[in-house]
């Protein structure tokens, strides 16, 4: 293990959190989502057996939570084969150094995020001048800076496979970040969406409270590329999805999830692109 590692500066402990907070879901036999305060980690893997990998990281100083959702569904002391990074905000890797240490695992990510990972490139500063509420108008104060894990993390296949998950494969589907990915299981068309599309309206602290049930694009004040966020929406429409975990928001299944992301589609401009902010390209393709 790389002992060289460390958050960026702005590294902090976010006071949001939501009625789920805590709370776990079996989606499938061997799917399983929790909340922690307002983001959601995935645990897939039966849970009969020590062969499991962990989707994301939580917020930040969240890790004994993790390993305490992970041992109740796997037993004392298990951990997992690998931890997958859908994307390295702030959200979504909080924990992710406590959890290398504990566990002495690897942790996998697209290669367009590994200058945020290891060091080299900060994200771009959230837009707090989104059309949004109060969540948007709060985002100046979430971490940007680069953690560095060292040689911890490293690059996903080119090739799609996803290490330790052999029925899934990986999706380029950029937009909230330069290299967001989706985790799609083809035999049963399950998908981990991470931020590609949300199931709850990210930017209003009353629907993230609360978690109402409303499917949108990624969150607005993280998201740069509102053309590439709209073509990733696009690209995961059409693989038909019986079920999907989001970042933020409950699960999507069924006929609602088929709806309702088909509605994304047809209606994405009306839907999750913003009036205004500085990302924001009217120009949609």
């Amino acid at each position: 293990m790389d002992m060289n590692m460390s958050y960026g500066s702005d590294y902090r402990a976010i006071p949001a959190t939501s009625i789920g907070n805590g709370v776990g879901m079996e989606v499938l036999p061997d799917l399983y989502c929790h909340t922690i305060q307002i983001v959601n980690i995935s645990l897939v893997g039966d849970p009969s057996t020590k062969d499991f990998v962990l989707v994301d990281a939580g917020m930040p100083e969240s890790a004994n939570e993790i390993i305490s959702v992970v041992e109740e569904r796997f037993g004392a002391n298990s951990r997992p084969k690998a931890i997958i990074l859908t994307h390295g905000h702030f959200d979504h890797v909080g924990a992710i150094i406590e959890l290398i240490k504990h566990w002495n695992v690897s942790v996998y990510a697209h290669e367009l995020e590994m200058p945020y990972l290891t060091g080299q490139k900060s994200y771009p500063e959230p837009d707090s001048t989104v059309e949004g509420g109060m969540v948007a108008k709060m985002s100046p104060m979430f971490p940007i800076e680069p953690i560095n894990l060292g040689g911890n993390v490293q690059a996903l296949p080119s090739d799609g496979t996803v290490p330790h998950m052999p029925d899934f494969r990986w999706l380029h589907t950029p937009g909230h970040s330069p290299g967001h990915i989706s985790l799609l299981r083809e035999n049963d068309r399950a998908l981990i969406v991470g931020d590609a599309f949300v199931n709850v309206k990210q930017e209003y602290l009353y629907k993230v409270l609360t978690q109402e049930q409303e499917i949108s694009g990624p969150p607005r004040y993280l998201t740069t590329d509102w053309n590439a966020a709209k073509e990733s929406v696009v690209k995961l429409e059409r693989l038909n999805p019986t079920v999907a975990v989001t970042g933020h928001g409950l699960p999507l299944t069924g006929q609602y999830l088929t709806e309702n992301l088909r509605k994304l589609v047809n209606e994405f401009e009306q839907i999750a692109l913003p009036d205004y902010g500085k990302y924001v390209n009217k120009k949609m393709n």
